[in-house]
């Protein structure tokens, strides 16, 4: 038998020679504790990715074991923050001196939150869409937060032409009439009152954020309640009558084509000074049209994000 076994990574050149921007692995399923801004870390399951620069044109590649043991001892042993991914990242580098200069990370991930109806007080858990990535460059790291926030948006325009349908209706069932107040309310609560609603639909922000060199526990609560506040209309999880009736008066109050939205979020994250740079993507599932109405933008600086 063989005293040892062989390592062809190691051993053998490259068929043919060339330096490779990122080589390593996705998808990899492991379960983190997440630091947390309210309280006791969250576990999640995520997916993770992991890859480093190929510097050596003549390496035939990189070693991946080493990566993904990297990555195991931190879900075994810390919670996930910017402290633990820089140090994740050095020590992929750390690992890989004679190949690698670079070195990238991210962690996908639902990230549920317990949330209180607008009305009754009831509680529910809603889930978030969470991404967190990172790149060590020299003796540089950019750490960035995406997360998606579900909300309902209701379309101006056809609030508009709903409101000139009821005022016809009024017209006509009281033109020549006597009006009364008692005969007024008792029609506006019939269904030939209310002859039109306007439409709304399910909406989904995608919010990238880039964050400081000093940032730690990552602000994902904050960043998802700030477009919560934002955009005023986020969907619901426990919900009773008079939250569902709360639910439509904030709809009705805060009216929104795609652009309002964006630039809502927009105007808010150019006042928070904990964010680099910002990525916004607005989609409208639209009830009317068979196509989303859709709006992107970014915070605008040199060398930043590009929509």
């Amino acid at each position: 038998m063989p005293t040892s076994m062989p390592d062809i990574a190691n051993q053998a050149e490259a068929h043919i020679e060339g330096a490779l921007d990122w080589v390593g692995m996705s998808n990899i399923e492991m379960p983190f504790m997440v630091a947390s801004e309210t309280g006791l870390p969250q576990q999640v399951g995520t997916r993770v990715e992991a890859f480093v620069s190929l510097d050596d044109a003549k390496a035939k590649g990189i070693h991946m074991s080493r990566l993904y043991l990297a990555i195991d001892e931190l879900a075994n042993d810390d919670v996930l923050s910017g402290s633990s991914i820089r140090a994740l990242l050095n020590r992929f580098i750390e690992t890989h001196s004679d190949l690698s200069s670079q070195a990238r990370v991210s962690f996908s991930f639902e990230y549920l939150l317990r949330r209180k109806s607008l009305i009754s007080g009831k509680q529910g858990w809603k889930g978030y869409p969470v991404t967190i990535s990172a790149v060590r460059n020299g003796d540089k790291t950019e750490l960035e937060l995406q997360v998606g926030v579900t909300y309902s948006s209701t379309c101006p325009c056809s609030a508009a032409l709903a409101r000139q349908l009821i005022q016809e209706a009024f017209k006509k069932r009281f033109s020549g009439d006597d009006l009364s107040m008692e005969d007024a309310l008792a029609w506006l609560g019939t269904t030939d009152g209310i002859v039109a609603t306007p439409h709304s639909q399910r909406s989904l922000a995608d919010v990238k954020v880039k964050l400081t060199e000093s940032t730690d526990i990552l602000p994902i609560v904050a960043l998802i309640d700030r477009i919560e506040a934002v955009l005023k209309t986020p969907v619901q999880a426990a919900v009773k009558r008079e939250d569902e009736q709360e639910f439509a008066r904030l709809n009705g109050q805060n009216l929104m084509f795609c652009e309002d939205a964006a630039r809502l979020l927009q105007h808010d994250l150019n006042k928070n000074s904990a964010v680099l740079d910002f990525w916004i993507r607005v989609n409208h599932y639209e009830s009317l049209h068979a196509h989303d109405a859709v709006s992107v933008t970014t915070k605008g600086i040199s060398g930043g994000y590009r929509a």
